[in-house]
C-alpha cells in the first residue's frame, strides 16, 4: 500500500484510520477521487484485495463517501453510514 499522509478522505463522517486506508489501498486519494465512483464495485474490488468476503458496512461507507464527494449540500440522515444499507 503507497505511504500517502495528509488526505482529505477523513472529513467524510465514517472514515476514520481504517476506512481512509481502504480507500488509499483502492486508489482513492481525496474525496475529489471518490466523485464519479461506483460503490459496489469498489466493494467488489475491496473483497478481492482482501483474498474473500468483507463485511456489508464497508459498502454502506462506500456509499456515503461517494454521496459525500458528489454533493456540495448534505442531508444529515446521509451522513449516516447506517442509513445507506440496501
Amino acid at each position: 500500500m503507497p505511504k500517502i499522509e495528509n488526505t482529505d478522505l477523513r472529513r467524510i463522517p465514517g472514515i476514520g484510520k481504517e476506512m481512509e486506508n481502504r480507500l488509499i489501498r483502492l486508489d482513492y486519494i481525496s474525496v475529489a477521487s471518490l466523485k464519479g465512483q461506483n460503490p459496489e464495485s469498489m466493494y467488489e474490488a475491496d473483497c478481492r484485495l482482501n483474498g474473500g468476503h468483507i463485511d456489508r458496512c464497508v459498502l454502506y461507507v462506500y456509499r456515503l463517501a461517494v454521496y459525500f464527494a458528489e454533493n456540495e449540500k448534505h442531508e444529515p440522515e446521509k451522513l449516516k453510514w447506517w442509513n445507506w444499507k440496501n
